[in-house]
């Protein structure tokens, strides 16, 4: 695919925030929700809440910028968003319910050591990855996230009546169909936004069919301030060390995120840049931890929009950070994005995580087709479909190996780089597969 802006280019300023509020949209709902939904379960007052949305916003914005513009040996110089993981919120809630606010912190900042060490390694880390295994792991990046896209469009509970009603199809469906038209039949600036466009569609077909609450603009606030180590560090090594270990899931999934985004702006990866992007990765959550904030991860669904939009600037996602901190700033305008109904997001996020899928096959093509390529390919494929489709099989691990596994992309990212190793190369199994 021809990319419309290259690495980096930059667009006209009116485009490039065009574009960046484009990313921005995609991805502040994951940024917002996982503060949200920490602070909501351990009973935090609403004033607290928003103080954790507000410290993750603007964690989320620094380190994405940092990211694509780089400081130093920090940063990949990719358009990498970075934000507050969902890989996190289970482990961040069961360490809070422990331990309160400090607790998440203080593993979250020593945990980021793990990321942090890492970095250093990530030539050999890099060494781990030909074509046929990163295109397992990207193409389950896609694949894992994909019922996150179908949870957004029922917007229920899935045993409730009201899961996926005929209204929130409809919404997510035309959301959907917006962006697959502007997609094939604009060109330029317009292709270019199509996210954008498909979102501001849904939400406007949302408000004229009033499913839009627009009570938490109203109850905002114009000015919100972080608050900095607001609650303090305590440290307890069982936390630390189920936090690190949610650490090692994220290196392995940011590896996968990198390369796929490489792949879609066409530069190729290095150990060099992996070791940047990963250490860009791991300082990022030692910031966000200071600023009282939860840990960060680089973000598949811009993956996803780099890919569609064919708009690999990294001055456009940098662009993004800089609204992020804005954001983190000005609550109300934050609001905004977050009241777009999730079907809208859902209908979209199927196309964005659907062309992450689509940058993993085409890694997969690449690759020799071998019988032996094809067992690393299906096996790790569906190891890592396993264990999401049926988180249960995991159910009798001992708890660090089932923090470890509980990840689609992880478990298929360890299961391809095993079978990869240990497989022997021989004239037998450079037959091609039938």
């Amino acid at each position: 695919m021809k990319l419309i802006y290259t690495l980096n280019e930059r667009p006209p300023v009116g485009l490039t925030l065009l574009l960046a509020f484009q990313h921005m949209l995609a991805s502040i709902g994951g940024i917002v929700s996982v503060p949200l939904i920490v602070g909501t379960s351990l009973g935090l007052p609403a004033n607290e809440v928003v103080t954790l949305i507000n410290a993750s916003l603007l964690a989320s914005g620094i380190a994405t910028i940092v990211q694509c513009i780089g400081l130093g040996p920090v940063g990949i110089r990719l358009p990498v968003v970075m934000g507050s993981s969902f890989a996190f919120l289970g482990v961040a809630m069961a360490i809070g319910k422990n331990g309160g606010i400090s607790s998440i912190m203080g593993a979250a900042l020593l945990g980021s050591l793990v990321v942090i060490t890492a970095s250093f390694y990530m030539d050999k880390v890099r060494k781990l990855f030909p074509t046929v295994v990163s295109g397992v792991v990207v193409t389950l990046i896609g694949l894992t996230i994909l019922p996150v896209a179908m949870n957004w469009i029922g917007d229920a509970p899935a045993s409730s009546t009201e899961f996926a009603s005929l209204p929130k199809l409809f919404l997510a469906m035309v959301s959907l169909a917006i962006v697959i038209v502007v997609s094939v039949f604009c060109r330029g600036t317009l292709a270019a936004a199509a996210i954008v466009i498909g979102l501001a569609s849904g939400y406007l077909l949302a408000l004229l069919l009033g499913m839009v609450d627009l009570q938490q603009i109203a109850s905002s606030q114009w000015i919100g301030y972080p608050e900095p180590v607001k609650y303090g560090f305590s440290f307890s090594w069982q936390a630390i060390l189920s936090m690190s270990l949610v650490y090692l899931v994220v290196i392995a999934e940011a590896t996968g995120d990198f390369i796929a985004l490489g792949n879609n702006c066409q530069v190729k990866v290095s150990g060099n840049d992996l070791k940047r992007g990963v250490l860009g990765d791991g300082l990022g959550s030692t910031l966000a931890a200071l600023l009282t904030a939860m840990p960060l991860a680089s973000f598949s669904q811009n993956v996803g929009i780099v890919g569609l939009t064919g708009v690999a600037s990294r001055y456009v996602v940098a662009a993004t950070g800089a609204l992020l901190v804005m954001a983190s700033l000005v609550p109300k305008f934050a609001a905004l994005a977050v009241t777009i109904p999730k079907p809208v997001i859902g209908g979209v996020g199927l196309v964005m995580f659907g062309m992450i899928a689509y940058t993993g096959i085409r890694m997969l093509v690449r690759a020799s087709d071998t019988k032996r390529n094809a067992l690393v390919v299906c096996v790790g494929l569906a190891s890592g479909l396993a264990v999401t489709f049926e988180p249960r099989l995991l159910q009798h691990l001992p708890s660090g190996m089932a923090t470890l596994f509980h990840s689609g992309i992880a478990t298929g990212a360890i299961i391809t780089i095993l079978l990869n190793f240990l497989l022997p190369s021989s004239p037998d199994n450079e037959k091609r597969a039938r």
